[in-house]
């Protein structure tokens, strides 16, 4: 037996029910909400063939507990049902797949290594093929290589037309928008009525296979229906964070050269309306050949009508009323044709087109939803994110959806209209699986903790968080207080699923905070010593760095920019070929990884090489700081000295000068304490917030450029301008 955060019932190797909240089991098993976390399918029959008497310990009444099985089910000692979702539900049509027998996940991650086109053909069994493929992993041309190469498929199809017969009435796409009061949803067989009728308007505007697609999109419904649409016909979108400047989005239409954008008249974020549309008139100016021929604009009547061009802009509602009865086919598409391409945030000069193909990335996220999240179809799934970025498309769109799942969509910020809006939503549409970001658990953290507790969150089985690096004073803080499993998982735009993190659908493993986990099967991942390109040990610095063939679901390329693509993630070592993730790492004895930092964010002190994270993570845990970014500022001693920039839980103490300058001595001396002397920041600087993008990201380069007296940079990203203030006034005042 194996516990973590609640218990894991297994025998021999086979784990045979997962419930991560203790103090609710007998409630979750009255209500039969306890099911396997799934390996492969997860039917209940499985384990059936493994045990007959299990024993547990219910930690929270410490009582002893016995688990049988009868012809009946499965059931406690007190003869409660336990109950199978899976098993009480009817089979889903499409979800075809068999269940493995158990392994450990160290076997099953080095088969995935050792044989990955034998790994990854069964894989590839989770989706629909129109045609099969005829080889499984073609890789001739290293470090391209093309997955599932000759076969035939479509991911809309898998996305929605697989999942009408099983499951045509059950929640497809939940939305909600704490800015506007909108809640609606739309069924499996609503959302393919919707995604089909626009696929036949972007048809009507001349959108054909190979074709782009540029969407600039608030979180609304449509910005779903638009994505879906165009892989439906075998088109390319490119979605722009909705809100980037004119500049910005002109330069990736420059890029993409779309055949037709859609956009919207409106976003709203914290109740401030930030007009579109004449964002998108700009751009489209400075884009001059470039441009598409046709806008659609999806009026949400939050602005004034905005200025439509005759010819070239047309309004959605009208459209759609023209088309209303218009279905469009599915265009079949070879397994490496591209479905999207996601331009990479912080890019400067020509941006960088993360382009993503189509089986493989259907593939690596279905296999995802089983080995690492854990979802189950009919339940529903909520990523906080935007799908102007890789974890919205990911795991707001496509992860979810190709795993029957009902995704919830959300506008709004987490603490609007109060600090308890996403756990109203935990309970309301009964989570199971929830996705945010490290930064917002950090906003949470200065809120009142009662609304963590006001909610009722039984169904909620894991909190997974990614973005940025999580420390180990907001993991503890929030797994605490929600008292579920808190898993760390590290990835980039560019592998579009994690790399590292804790796989325990396969095989439960103990969380260690302050590291997202392991490898994740697929992905070869080594430390490399950045001078001799040879591997690291244990408990030494190294590159992150991946040993080709890349797995599924991973950039294929830059767009339209093949060598660039080799130049930029290939050439960290002239004599061998390494992906690098450009992030320091360092692993223990356990093999678990814990990031430190980007390599370009290592600050030279003297001499020594110090990562900002383990600057941050010592800062983080005096218990008087919130949230802190450590920045190296070129000294003309040192040549480089590190300098924090701290949010304090209570602004009051603030107030006192001398409680300042006792707060700050306390925090360097934290820094000593963990790190040594030569690690101590040269000045911490306390402020009210830090600045950053409205994806959630700290503005390190700029803060950075503010101490060194440097204009901070393009801030068309900055959610809110008082943070970046907030560093010039602290600043100037020291």
């Amino acid at each position: 037996m194996f516990d973590v955060h609640g218990f894991v019932l297994s025998c021999g190797r086979f784990p045979i029910v997962t419930a991560y909240r203790t103090a609710r089991l007998s409630t979750s098993v009255a209500q039969g909400r306890i099911a396997p976390w799934r390996q492969g399918t997860g039917r209940a029959a499985a384990p059936a063939r493994h045990f007959r008497n299990v024993q547990f310990h219910d930690h929270r009444r410490q009582r002893a507990c016995a688990l049988t099985l009868s012809g009946k089910g499965l059931n406690l000692s007190d003869k409660q049902p336990l109950g199978c979702l899976e098993a009480d539900r009817a089979p889903d049509a499409a979800d075809t797949r068999e269940t493995p027998d158990m392994t450990s996940y160290h076997d099953f991650y080095r088969r995935s290594i050792d044989d990955p086109a034998g790994f990854w053909a069964e894989q590839a069994q989770r989706i629909h093929w129109h045609k099969p493929f005829d080889k499984a992993l073609q890789y001739d041309q290293p470090p391209f290589r093309d997955w599932f190469a000759g076969g035939e498929t479509n991911l809309c199809y898998n996305a929605v037309d697989r999942h009408l017969a099983a499951r045509g009435e059950q929640p497809a796409l939940a939305y909600v928008s704490s800015e506007t009061g909108i809640e609606t949803s739309y069924s499996y067989r609503e959302l393919h009525a919707e995604v089909t009728r626009f696929a036949a308007i972007l048809q009507a505007q001349g959108v054909v296979k190979g074709d782009r697609v540029l969407i600039y999109m608030p979180m609304i419904p449509e910005a779903v229906f638009a994505m879906l649409a165009t892989v439906r016909l075998g088109a390319i979108h490119s979605v722009v964070f909705g809100g980037f400047a004119s500049a910005s989005l002109a330069t990736r239409i420059e890029d993409a050269t779309p055949k037709v954008m859609v956009t919207a008249d409106a976003g709203i974020r914290g109740g401030k309306v930030i007009a579109y549309k004449p964002l998108v008139d700009e751009a489209l100016t400075l884009a001059g050949s470039c441009a598409p021929g046709k806008v659609i604009v999806v009026n949400r009547g939050l602005t004034e009508a905005p200025m439509m061009k005759p010819g070239r802009d047309l309004d959605y509602a009208a459209l759609v009323d023209a088309h209303r009865d218009e279905r469009a086919e599915v265009t079949w598409v070879e397994s490496n044709h591209p479905s999207y391409i996601l331009y990479t945030s912080g890019t400067t000069g020509k941006p960088k087109g993360v382009q993503r193909d189509t089986g493989g990335y259907a593939v690596a996220l279905a296999a995802s939803m089983d080995y690492i999240y854990g979802g189950q179809p009919g339940e529903c799934y909520f990523s906080t994110s935007d799908i102007g970025w890789v974890v919205g498309h990911s795991y707001i769109v496509y992860g979810p959806l190709l795993n029957g799942m009902t995704t919830l969509v959300y506008e709004g910020l987490p603490i609007r209209p109060d600090a308890g809006i996403w756990w109203q939503l935990v309970e309301k549409y009964k989570v199971t699986v929830m996705f945010s970001a490290p930064t917002a658990i950090r906003v949470l953290k200065k809120q009142d903790p009662a609304w963590l507790h006001k909610y009722d969150l039984s169904s909620l089985r894991a909190l997974f968080l990614a973005g940025e690096p999580l420390d180990e004073p907001t993991a503890s803080w929030i797994a605490a207080e929600l008292q579920v499993p808190v898993l760390d998982n590290y990835w980039q735009t560019e592998t579009g699923w994690p790399m590292l993190t804790l796989c325990n659908g396969v095989e439960p493993k103990a969380v260690k905070y302050g590291s997202p986990g392991l490898p994740v099967y697929g992905f070869n991942v080594k430390l490399f010593n950045e001078a001799t390109g040879e591997e690291v040990g244990p408990g030494e610095k190294g590159v992150i760095g991946v040993i080709p063939p890349l797995p599924p679901g991973c950039m294929s390329t830059i767009w339209q920019q093949d060598q660039r693509f080799v130049d930029t993630y290939f050439s960290l070592f002239p004599d061998k070929l390494v992906y690098s993730s450009f992030d320091w790492g360092i692993k223990d004895q356990d093999g678990y990884f814990t990031i430190l930092g980007r390599t370009d964010d290592v600050i030279n002190v003297a001499g020594h090489r110090l990562g900002t994270r383990e600057i941050e993570e010592a800062v983080s845990s005096h218990s008087a700081i919130a949230e802190v970014a450590v920045v190296g500022v070129e000294d003309s001693l040192k040549g480089q000295v590190p300098k924090a920039f701290a949010v304090v839980k209570n602004p009051a103490l603030l107030d006192d000068p001398a409680q300042r300058a006792a707060l700050e001595k306390e925090v360097i001396a934290q820094v000593a304490a963990q790190l040594g002397a030569i690690a101590n920041p040269a000045r911490v600087y306390f402020v009210n917030q830090l600045p950053k993008t409205r994806s959630g990201k700290v503005l390190r380069r700029s803060i950075q450029a503010l101490a060194e007296g440097r204009d901070p940079g393009d801030l068309t990203t900055l959610d809110d301008p008082a943070g970046i203030e907030q560093i010039r006034q602290s600043i100037a005042q020291a």
